[in-house]
């Protein structure tokens, strides 16, 4: 996968940069694995924002991901590599040897009529899926189970991977890509390789339209507002915080402030993602 850059022909165009798709081999998706993506704008259930910034956008359908990848020891072969608009990574259209067909996320290396299998029998290649317990130490994954049988929810990123560090007992040591360590059962499913679209990183948007057409509404500062709408509001003139630190506009510390509130699982990281 590589970048394409773009003629200046506009203030807009001069710093856009965006992905040359030389990897994807089908332009429409399968329709069987296709569902209608609703627009919430960032509103939860009872219609109000939980998420702010967020609305319009490009119309998208939802693929059907297989993040499960619980056909052990059933054969498939790559069809297609295919844009998704839900997500930053590629996926692959895998066609099983018994008339099934699924999406998955497409690794690095993972080409058209490529074999797939899952199960603890499967090689150790890009895009075979495997229990941690099966997987060598030192291998790269990714799409990493943290509930056996729940499906993958860790390292799912484009261009991101994970490392298998050690097994003990009946977890397994494994260095997420921010950095953390952390303790997983062994029977966790996780996917051998690094995901696609590397370069996604790479993207420079150009101008304030594209971020638009992918469902972000802009923002204002804090300093720009008034004291009842935001801490960091009002003054004459630019002023500066004023405060211990800068705030939300809840009061809440913005940089630094620890959230992390779930206790039960604090005993299975072994090395936070930054020291305290």
């Amino acid at each position: 996968m590589a970048l394409k850059t773009y003629r200046p022909t506009s203030p807009g165009r001069r710093a856009m940069s965006g992905s040359s798709f030389e990897e994807i081999t089908k332009s429409k998706p399968e329709k069987s694995l296709l569902r209608p993506l609703k627009k919430r704008a960032g509103r939860n259930n009872q219609g109000r924002i939980t998420v702010r910034h967020r609305g319009g956008g490009a119309k998208r359908q939802l693929r059907i991901i297989d993040f499960k990848r619980d056909k052990a020891g059933v054969p498939g072969r790559v069809a297609t590599i295919e844009y998704d608009p839900n997500r930053s990574a590629r996926i692959a259209l895998i066609h099983y040897a018994d008339g099934d067909k699924r999406y998955i996320l497409a690794p690095v290396g993972l080409s058209v009529n490529d074999r797939v299998q899952a199960g603890p029998g499967a090689e150790i290649r890009p895009g075979n899926s495997l229990p941690l317990k099966s997987i060598p130490t030192g291998t790269s994954i990714h799409n990493i189970e943290l509930k056996a049988g729940k499906g993958g929810q860790l390292v799912r990123g484009a261009g991101v991977s994970a490392q298998l560090l050690a097994k003990e007992g009946d977890y397994a040591h494994v260095r997420l890509p921010s950095g953390e360590v952390r303790l997983i059962r062994s029977e966790c499913m996780a996917t051998i390789g690094q995901v696609g679209n590397v370069e996604h990183q790479g993207i420079k948007l150009g101008k304030a339209g594209r971020k638009r057409w992918l469902g972000w509404r802009p923002t204002v500062r804090g300093s720009a507002m008034t004291p009842r709408d935001h801490p960091h509001g009002g003054g004459e003139g630019r002023s500066p915080i004023g405060l211990p630190g800068p705030k939300t506009p809840w009061g809440k510390p913005a940089l630094g402030y620890r959230t992390r509130r779930n206790r039960a699982t604090d005993s299975l990281i072994v090395r936070r993602r930054r020291t305290k």
